[in-house]
């Protein structure tokens, strides 16, 4: 799930930091600069692992601050296709179910990677596994928000959310029109998530997780049952005597 990515920068330390030792302000202006954010084809960066190499400081200039090549270790979420992860339900939608770690959102099941046959609730606002029974009918169960699920990772797509430049119709003379469309575009850009994973749950053993605990008590109460059934009968005889009859 976690990974270690080799990355180098040029690192811009500012005067009020010429106070800190080199390495120091380093690491503090890379967990800055990347914490939480998402390099393309990369991945989602948590924190500084470790500084491989610094090589020579300059000042550029004009500028006042220093510039350093730095060679270093970032550790960074991106999950392999194919592992098996384990969030919560975020929400429910005609997309699919959304799917959260806590510490990324942008997880998504759609609904041609739901268990089979599955529907959307518009009352309840979430997907539902109509469960087939033995006797032909069917058991819903729900994907309610805030339940833990277990799914695979499938895809993930990386998409560059960098500022593309004005919209074509930038041209327009101003009036309702073009500003709408330019308020459209805006909203478009805004929107744009960097990176997405893609799941699935159609297997056994992946979905909400109190899906297969019930099915194993169930499992569990059935054997117990059929224990019970096949246990030696005990019979009295006219003796008075005990006999075993199986």
């Amino acid at each position: 799930m976690f990974v270690l990515a080799e990355l180098k920068d040029t690192v811009r330390i500012s005067p009020d930091q010429f106070n800190l030792k080199l390495l120091e302000a380093v690491r503090d202006e890379i967990n800055r600069k990347l914490a939480n954010k998402v390099l393309l084809n990369v991945g989602l960066c948590i924190a500084l692992k470790d500084v491989v190499s610094l090589k020579d400081s300059f000042i550029l200039p004009g500028d006042g601050a220093s510039h350093t090549e730095v060679v270093f270790r970032y550790i960074v979420f991106r999950p392999p296709v194919g592992n098996v992860l384990t969030g919560k339900i975020r929400s429910c939608s005609h997309e699919g179910v959304h799917v959260t770690l806590g510490f990324f959102d942008d997880i998504l099941i759609p609904p041609t990677a739901l268990q089979h046959p599955s529907r959307f609730d518009e009352t309840e606002r979430a997907w539902v596994w109509e469960y087939p029974l033995d006797d032909g009918g069917k058991h819903d169960l729900f994907m309610d928000i805030g339940e833990p699920i277990k799914f695979r990772v499938s895809r993930e797509i990386f998409e560059e959310s960098s500022p593309i430049g004005p919209p074509k119709n930038e041209a327009l003379q101003p009036g309702p029109s073009a500003q709408g469309c330019t308020s459209t575009a805006q909203q478009s850009n805004e929107a744009r998530t960097p990176y997405k994973i893609i799941a699935a749950i159609n297997e056994s053993g992946l979905g909400v997780l109190s899906w297969w605990d019930q099915q194993q008590q169930a499992e569990e109460t059935n054997n117990e049952e059929e224990a019970e059934e096949n246990n030696v009968d005990y019979d009295n005889d006219e003796n008075g005597e005990g006999a075993y009859e199986e």
